[in-house]
């Protein structure tokens, strides 16, 4: 479904008594995106967000488009969480060049914080929506540009998406934990990991990944190659570092007293450098931590 016809949709049913979302996509350009009309009762500001994971419409930021019905104006938005404050958030430059909803559309019942990327004016004849700027013009054959330009804005802010100013070859940081995940169970035997430790399998069975225990789920649980010790491995999420840390030690605590291990050691995978974290694991002996990186390289197919 692309953005035109999604719109369409949205705009029509927001007319209507149906808050239902299931015929909508939950992804779109390898974000999650959420549709909402509202929650028991017809909402005065439908939306739909487009979100990295660890971010959601309660808690972070991201791009939104909001439908004002009173005023009958799309706003597709640098949009902000209403409930809690993020700790990042959009770019100076976008804060100190965009306007605010509240100062763009008279009388914004909510989101007023946002800022406005681009408004259009919907008008609906039959099932279909024309999405007209401010001076009549159909925007039709640019909604599609306005969404891509927004959302690449996006990834970039969150490096979601790999910069090269200087060669083929860039890196960055992986925001979606389980891809990062799978890639590195997919790509073991080539990284650090795989030099020094093995996965466990089971009758030829992967479980290692997302190890089940009666107080949580292990990301990875793995086995030292030279002493065949459990070696317990989590990635840092969208969580403080205390969180982090106490995590590990609780599911090493686990297999310490569960599976008979006496010297089981913990790996933290993080995305950068994180001061506390550091100061942490200066004091527990028996956790390292790994900054990841991933590298891309872009080489020309030929036949």
């Amino acid at each position: 479904m692309n953005p035109l016809e999604f719109l369409n949709k949205f705009i029509i049913q927001s007319a209507e008594n149906n808050l239902k979302t299931v015929e909508y996509p939950r992804e779109f350009d390898n974000l999650k995106m959420k549709v909402s009309f509202g929650m028991g009762m017809a909402a005065r500001v439908p939306w739909i967000s487009f979100t990295a994971p660890g971010i959601s419409a309660s808690n972070g930021y991201f791009p939104v488009y909001l439908y004002y019905k009173e005023q009958n104006i799309l706003v597709l938005s640098y949009g902000i969480s209403e409930t809690s404050q993020y700790p990042l958030n959009w770019s100076r430059e976008i804060q100190e060049n965009n306007e605010l909803i509240s100062e763009v559309v008279e009388g914004a019942a909510r989101y007023g914080d946002s800022y406005v990327f681009k408004t259009y004016v919907p008008e609906i004849t039959g099932s279909s929506v024309k999405f007209l700027d401010s001076n009549g013009k159909d925007q039709a054959g640019e909604i599609a540009t306005h969404l891509s330009e927004i959302l690449n804005t996006y990834r970039n802010t969150l490096d979601l998406e790999v910069k090269d100013e200087s060669s083929v070859v860039s890196s960055g940081l992986f925001y979606m934990e389980k891809q990062l995940e799978e890639f590195i169970i997919e790509n073991w035997n080539e990284s650090e990991f795989g030099k020094t430790l093995d996965l466990i399998y089971e009758d030829g069975v992967l479980k290692s990944q997302q190890y089940k225990t009666d107080i949580g789920i292990i990301d990875i649980l793995a086995k030292d190659k030279s002493t065949g010790s459990y070696v317990v491995i989590e990635l840092k999420r969208n969580q403080t570092s205390d969180d982090t840390v106490g995590q590990i030690l609780r599911y090493m605590g686990w297999v310490t007293e569960n599976l008979n291990e006496k010297s089981v050691r913990g790996i933290i995978v993080a995305g950068k450098y994180d001061e506390k974290l550091y100061y942490a694991q200066n004091m527990i002996q028996a956790v390292d931590v790994f900054l990841y990186e991933v590298q891309f390289k872009l080489k020309e197919y030929k036949k």
